[in-house]
């Protein structure tokens, strides 16, 4: 029966509307004729409701509805089926498993897997980059000064001069394999901060306090990624390790003055190691370039020396040679070069004994003060 059947009534006993079409329009129209509405008739929906199901499916006897239960079974299994399509996005790769196995990875776009619990998906991000915090803690805005939340627990670490350090730093990653990243590590995050922790005190552990506050600071962050990342390797966590920055590097504020104190000194000290070694340069040379003038003079004057000696033992020979042959001459010749050696640096005046009487000599007293002042 449909719903128009009885006096062209709707469900709730109001006239169905102007026209007298058997199942016509249902939805309670408002003619000039229509009374106020009448209360409901329970018996009366659920008689209708019978006939539209019958209609629904095929007909009224029992055999025609198999039909109706095969249609409404095929669009289950279309639904079913259809349940299996995803999308991947541009930084995503899909990870998909068969009974919890690992089966495939499919690239960005629209894919298709069997529909669960046959197949399952997972869309792990492997282009973004990831942030783990370590000593502290941001608010709001990362890494901002104003909202960060110290832990002191993982900031204070030993040197391997047996100080104490807190050490703010901070780790970027990304997943290099989405499945190894998915079934060879569980909670990623907590694993990445671990390892950043373990490595950090690893490599404090071996440096100096001084090191670490002056230029050692790029040196302590490389060889924290470089461990970190074989560690996780290791582990086959399917992780980069793409940056470590160490954000801080103090002294405990406790003693941070007295390390401050203690800074400037050794920087006082260091430039004062820097102004002797600077003078040790300059002095040193010198004076070996002194030392090794004095010994090539003293080379020289060893070499004159023997050779004037040479020299003299030579013309003495030569001499001796022709006094043996002509003594006299020999010997006036002696006399008269001794002589002039002597007299040729003299002021003389030279007077005839026979001719030089009532003759004044002349006696250069100037020219004898000037010469005896040239020799002092």
């Amino acid at each position: 029966m449909a719903w128009g059947d009885k006096d062209n009534q709707g469900p709730w006993g109001r006239p169905s509307g102007s026209g007298g079409n058997q199942g016509g329009n249902s939805g309670g129209g408002k003619g000039p004729n229509s009374g106020p509405p009448q209360g409901p008739d329970f018996d009366d929906i659920l008689r209708r409701g019978q006939e539209k199901l019958r209609q629904f499916t095929g007909g009224g006897g029992y055999g025609d509805s198999s039909k109706g239960v095969i249609l409404i079974l095929a669009v289950i299994l279309l639904l079913w089926l259809s349940s299996g399509i995803y999308f991947v996005k541009a930084d995503e790769q899909g990870v998909v498993t068969r009974f919890g196995a690992f089966t495939r990875t499919t690239t960005p776009g629209v894919n298709y897997h069997l529909p669960y619990p046959i197949e399952a998906v997972s869309v792990p991000r492997v282009t973004a980059i990831n942030h783990e915090e370590i000593g502290f803690r941001s608010g709001s805005g990362r890494l901002g000064k104003n909202s960060e939340v110290p832990l002191s627990e993982e900031s204070l670490m030993l040197t391997g001069d047996e100080n104490i350090l807190d050490i703010d730093f901070e780790v970027q990653w990304k997943i290099s394999s989405a499945k190894d990243f998915l079934f060879n590590i569980r909670n990623p995050e907590e694993t990445v901060k671990a390892v950043a922790e373990s490595a950090m005190r690893e490599v404090i552990g071996k440096s100096r306090i001084a090191n670490v506050l002056a230029e050692g600071k790029l040196q302590v962050a490389q060889d924290t990624r470089k461990l970190m990342q074989d560690t996780l390797n290791s582990y086959k966590a399917g992780i980069e390790i793409i940056t470590v920055n160490l954000l801080k590097a103090d002294p405990p504020a406790e003693v941070l003055d007295a390390q401050r104190d203690v800074q400037t000194a050794l920087a006082d000290a260091e430039t004062a190691r820097n102004q002797a070694e600077a003078y040790h340069n300059d002095i040193v040379p010198k004076a070996r370039g002194e030392a090794q003038k004095l010994v090539l003079d003293a080379e020289a004057y060893k070499q004159e020396v023997i050779a004037r000696a040479q020299g003299e033992a030579s013309r003495f020979s030569t001499i001796y040679n022709e006094y043996k042959q002509a003594k006299d001459v020999t010997r006036k010749r002696m006399y008269l070069e001794t002589m002039e050696n002597i007299l040729q640096g003299m002021t003389k005046v030279i007077i005839d004994g026979k001719n030089g009487n009532g003759v004044v000599p002349y006696l250069p007293l100037p020219e004898l003060k000037a010469k005896a002042e040239e020799q002092k």
